[in-house]
């Protein structure tokens, strides 16, 4: 399976590629099969902000081989800036296409989460889209020698893609691990393990259609409200861009 490059844009000093679900799931399968590591990033507005603050966050996802707009401001970002991306790619259903179209001929290994939930999802995955899954592990690992073991484990696995929620930091783990590491397709998919796994409840698909997926999961957990401050920051970053562009032309 072979994937065109894609067209890669600028979004507030960040690269951004216009692609639609089906051009990115075929472009990570592609990678999958290929030795040299590749770094796929689900771009959001919170991990826009973060990036304006942390240099080796920023330099991950300025080394992403794809980087997709995941969430909803991301798409609404690149119109008020005049960028043209085709659709939304939300990181959960990339993830999703690329199992289900990868099938039996993929090999998975699945990183992060709280103890037990990568094994509920492996088994969920092998069940729902007959993937080999070729190894899983939490996401509780901080120091040198457990940073080595899981490096380790995903190489010597023989994976072609690795699924890894790891929170905030994953982004960074991956692209400073990545050759140790050894996947072709290298994700960080956030919560979308707890999801394969069955222990949260993913959110009707209208809602995500519709652009309101955060306001729903914030009604499920109020404790996402403390997250509210970065999306006003990114608000006044885009505008302050927009400025920029309309003061230059």
């Amino acid at each position: 399976m072979t994937a065109s490059a894609p067209q890669r844009l600028d979004l507030l000093g960040l690269p951004l590629d216009a692609v639609t679900l089906h051009d990115a799931s075929t472009w990570v399968l592609a990678a999958a099969g290929q030795t040299e590591p590749r770094l796929i990033v689900t771009l959001n507005p919170e991990i826009v902000v973060r990036a304006r603050v942390d240099a080796g966050l920023a330099g991950a996802l300025a080394a992403a081989d794809l980087s997709v707009a995941d969430g909803v401001g991301v798409t609404w970002a690149a119109r008020v800036l005049g960028r043209r991306v085709p659709a939304r790619v939300p990181g959960i259903d990339l993830a999703t296409e690329v199992l289900r179209r990868g099938g039996p001929g993929l090999r998975v290994y699945l990183l992060g989460g709280r103890p037990g939930v990568a094994e509920r999802a492996a088994e969920r995955v092998r069940r729902s889209y007959g993937c080999h899954v070729v190894g899983s592990a939490h996401g509780y690992f901080r120091r040198p020698d457990e940073v080595a073991t899981v490096c380790h484990a995903v190489r010597s696995s023989g994976a072609g893609l690795l699924l890894a929620g790891l929170g905030e930091g994953q982004e960074l783990f991956l692209h400073e691990h990545r050759s140790e590491l050894g996947a072709g397709a290298m994700i960080g998919v956030g919560g979308t393990l707890d999801v394969l796994a069955g222990t949260v409840r993913r959110m009707p698909r209208i809602t995500s259609r519709l652009g309101v997926e955060w306001l729903f999961r914030v009604a499920l957990d109020p404790r996402r409200w403390r997250r509210f401050p970065r999306l006003v920051r990114f608000a006044w970053m885009v505008a302050r861009a927009r400025l920029a562009r309309r003061t230059l032309s």
